[in-house]
């Protein structure tokens, strides 16, 4: 199985990179890719678990853009997890999402709704590599017995046009290829069914995006298929991943519930070897 997108900690994940990776092997995973939310800070620890597991490891990441309000995902595997460039840049990434969970917060307290910031932020302060989320202010709902789950706080109130929602702000999809290509990476547009504008991918292929993530828990058989078609007739490599958090309210099972087919992987690494040179895995 081949899974090239899974989270940790280090973002809204709820296992550490070694107990993601310990998961995976249980589950039969043989080439994994941790893509955290705007950090790279669990790379090293899960490159280390997965050698030892004897796992295939590709340095991945996960980052938000945002085009006319709506958030696009942007897949980066093969990274430079070390680039200068890509650190700074990802810093800025954090801060906003740090301020915007601040924001709302401050919202929910404008509905009568009063959360200590403070303690919801404290990981986040405290290493600034780990990217803080809205699911932060969801597991703090529910603790504080507002909502019964994660799912009904961002229903009731963390979505789109729910009360406390503040809109994100960031980069561009095309600044953030970029910027994916800069260190070296090939990039993916993560789980297009979910941005819900098939019009767009055409503008991400004129940016250079490489790849289409086609296999995810979101896409059901049609959208698969459809999505499979769109990358063929784009000329993007195809991705996939159970995009596993180890937190219900994200669905995926078990890390490889969603594997990606061995000559789409194989695939993926001939666009890595025509485009850059060097090493783009670790096992």
């Amino acid at each position: 199985m081949i899974d090239l997108h899974t989270h940790t900690t280090a973002s809204d994940g709820r296992c550490t990179p070694g107990e993601l990776v310990a998961r995976a092997s249980a589950a039969g995973v043989t080439v994994l890719s941790v893509t955290d939310h705007d950090t790279v800070a669990g790379s090293d620890a899960a490159a280390v678990a997965c050698r030892t597991a004897g796992i295939e490891f590709v340095r991945g990441i996960e980052i938000t853009a945002v085009r006319d309000s709506a958030d696009v995902h942007v897949l980066g595997y093969f990274v430079d997890a070390a680039s200068p460039a890509l650190q700074n840049f990802l810093a800025e990434q954090r801060r906003r999402r740090l301020n915007r969970v601040r924001e709302m917060i401050h919202r929910l307290a404008g509905l009568g709704i009063h959360l200590d910031a403070d303690a919801i932020l404290k990981p986040g302060i405290d290493d600034p590599s780990i990217a803080v989320g809205r699911p932060w202010i969801a597991g703090a709902l529910v603790a504080g017995g507002h909502v019964a789950t994660k799912n009904d706080a961002f229903d009731q109130f963390l979505s789109r046009g729910r009360p406390a929602y503040v809109p994100r702000a960031g980069a561009s999809p095309e600044e953030v290829i970029g910027h994916i290509h800069d260190a070296g990476g090939l990039a993916s547009i993560a789980h297009p069914a979910l941005i819900g504008r098939d019009d767009w991918l055409h503008d991400f292929a004129d940016a250079a995006a490489d790849a289409l993530e086609v296999f995810h828990p979101d896409h059901d058989a049609d959208a698969t298929t459809r999505y499979m078609a769109l990358a063929k007739r784009l000329g993007l490599a195809v991705t996939g991943g159970s995009d596993y958090h180890a937190d219900q309210s994200h669905g995926a099972t078990a890390p490889g519930s969603v594997s990606l087919p061995r000559e789409h992987y194989d695939g993926l690494r001939a666009t890595r070897r025509a485009t850059a040179s060097g090493d783009d895995t670790s096992s």
